[in-house]
């Protein structure tokens, strides 16, 4: 599984990518504008970070100024991913883009059926929201479970997202479903580092070689 961090803090972006466990960025436009940051600068400063996709999402809501938009974002480097809702307008620009070549991810996904039809449109990625549904009382892995049945039945190409995760629990769900990607706020990422037997272990661990008297150094 993919992990991409869900921010626009560069100095978490930064923080995380020297893990070695960050395939990809996604932002928003809540995110832009908690940064203070101008959107394009933004977005060009997260792709001089990391290499693998990054998303940008448009703001319009017709097909001509999404392209219009679509065609500012993409120019800032090769692995921007433009971002584009599940509407119908969302989706003829989803064609046109990848009909291009352009890497498409698919947001604000909460149904199968929506997912199917972004798929049929040549999505990269769906982003389907599954602590959003939860919130409602609904079943958010429910729906990651769903799309990865519909998408092998077909042998569609479009990777599932999984989006607005609260927990590390909805991505070891996610990834036992066989998502491709999961994208996560940055302590979520850094909470699937944390547990209590390993922090045991290391105190143990260290209590003992400090009873040697000795240093590696």
């Amino acid at each position: 599984m993919k992990f991409f961090v869900d921010t626009a803090d560069i100095a978490e972006i930064k923080d995380l990518a020297a893990t070695g466990m960050v395939d990809g960025v996604t932002t928003n436009p809540s995110l832009a504008a908690k940064s203070g940051k101008k959107f394009l600068d933004l977005i060009a400063e997260i792709c001089a970070v990391v290499t693998g996709p990054v998303s940008a999402e448009v703001t319009a809501l017709d097909h001509a100024t999404m392209m219009k938009e679509a065609n500012v974002l993409k120019k800032i480097a090769p692995h921007v991913t433009i971002k584009v809702p599940l509407t119908p307008d969302g989706l003829k620009t989803c064609k046109a883009l990848s009909d291009d070549g352009t890497m498409v991810n698919v947001t604000l996904c909460f149904s199968p059926a929506q997912a199917l039809l972004a798929a049929k449109a040549g999505a990269t990625f769906i982003s389907p929201f599954v602590g959003r549904l939860d919130d409602i009382g609904s079943d958010g892995m429910g729906l990651i479970s769903d799309i990865c049945t519909i998408y092998k039945n077909y042998g569609y190409k479009t990777e599932v997202l999984v989006a607005s995760i609260r927990h590390p629990m909805h991505v070891v769900s996610a990834a036992k479903l066989g998502a491709h990607v999961s994208t996560m706020p940055p302590a979520t990422l850094r909470q699937l580092f944390n547990h209590p037997l390993t922090d045991k272990g290391l105190k143990a661990f260290l209590d003992d070689w400090a009873k040697t008297g000795q240093s590696i150094l």
